[in-house]
């Protein structure tokens, strides 16, 4: 009781210190179902999991039924989605999973974290947040999560965390970009251009690391590329393009002019392999002249990864206005004069309705 009564007093604390920046919109703890062993038919969005088993998440499954187990197993579950949520920013909150994953929504996949064998490298103690793109949901209908796991020793499985599915609310964006942007990896100066033909370059999900999307081991030169129509409505209204957080150095373009970067290239002065660039957040002026009214806008990205995870990987992705980057900007700087997690009114009941469902479950 006196456990409770602490995390009430200090959530009550957190929550009256800053608002939140993801609101959770529907709560996917509870029982999910799960199968050991491991199949690529199990990420089908129509495969029939009626006859696996029924595990809370999130827990150790060591803790729900399966003592000593290591090795593959997969998680399945469903949410609706309400029609009026499909101009929202949403984010996948698997919370934390041990060892290694690959998440899949309707049969595509939207990320994972750490490598499975045979290269083994585990991300147990990484959260995991997986942008949801529009064009793989279903408003209005059913959706199916389904999430592949390999743990290596010790606890396995979705263990920890908020589970659920949250709006993203830091910034209001006029223009949503997440989703599927244009990629290719070198470095070649055309690449800017607005007129480049790029129908033989491979999609990349944004925001996402390119090395959770078929380049694990690469670190060098990689380039994004994304059509955008601005509505002539919006002339008057000046924009700022968000690009949320990029490993490690960027320099971008619209419509073939530079308008930005963050960081310095291989021979530009020097290269500091231990920068802090890869976690500032990017956000660039669009001078009102490069606009084209009521047709494609080129939006091309130049990114080099100096080692380890690289590319534009957190959000969030879009076109703000400048009074609303603005606002945001403010916010921020009153947000860092407080020290802890932000959690939010919101995020507080949750956390507190958890730990008293976990008190009883257990």
């Amino acid at each position: 009781m006196k456990i409770m009564i602490h995390t009430f007093i200090l959530l009550i604390i957190f929550s009256a210190t800053q608002a939140a920046d993801l609101v959770r919109e529907i709560n996917l703890r509870g029982e999910w179902h799960f199968q050991p062993g491991d199949d690529p038919d199990y990420a089908d969005p129509t495969y029939d999991d009626r006859d696996w088993e029924l595990i809370r998440v999130p827990d150790s499954w060591e803790d729900r039924g399966f003592p000593g187990y290591d090795g593959y197993a997969w998680y399945r579950t469903r949410f609706e989605l309400p029609p009026e949520m499909n101009e929202q920013t949403l984010i996948l909150n698997l919370g934390a999973i041990d060892d290694v994953d690959m998440v899949y929504v309707n049969g595509h996949f939207v990320g994972g974290t750490g490598t499975f064998p045979p290269d083994y490298a585990s991300a147990w103690n990484v959260q995991r947040h997986y942008h949801l793109l529009p064009e793989y949901l279903k408003f209005g209908q059913q959706n199916v999560i389904a999430v592949r796991v390999y743990d290596e020793e010790g606890l396995g499985g979705i263990v920890s965390g908020h589970i659920g599915i949250y709006s993203d609310r830091r910034i209001r964006l006029l223009k949503n970009l997440t989703g599927l942007w244009k990629f290719k990896i070198g470095d070649q100066d055309a690449w800017k251009k607005p007129g480049l033909i790029d129908d033989d370059w491979e999609e990349m999900i944004v925001p996402g690391k390119w090395t959770a999307q078929g380049y694990p081991e690469y670190d060098g030169y990689g380039w994004y590329r994304k059509q955008v129509i601005f509505d002539r409505h919006l002339a008057g209204q000046e924009l700022v393009l968000v690009l949320g957080k990029i490993d490690d150095i960027d320099e971008v373009y619209f419509n073939g002019k530079k308008i930005g970067s963050t960081g310095r290239f291989p021979g530009e002065r020097y290269l500091d392999r231990d920068n802090s660039f890869w976690n500032r957040e990017r956000f660039y002026y669009i001078e009102p002249e490069l606009i084209r009214w009521n047709q494609p806008n080129t939006i091309a990205v130049r990114v080099y990864d100096v080692w380890l995870e690289g590319g534009i990987y957190d959000g969030p992705v879009g076109i703000a206005t400048r009074e609303d980057y603005e606002a945001y900007r403010r916010d921020r700087r009153h947000s860092a004069r407080f020290k802890g997690e932000s959690v939010g009114f919101i995020e507080f009941m949750e956390t507190l309705s958890e730990i008293l469902e976990d008190l009883f479950d257990n």
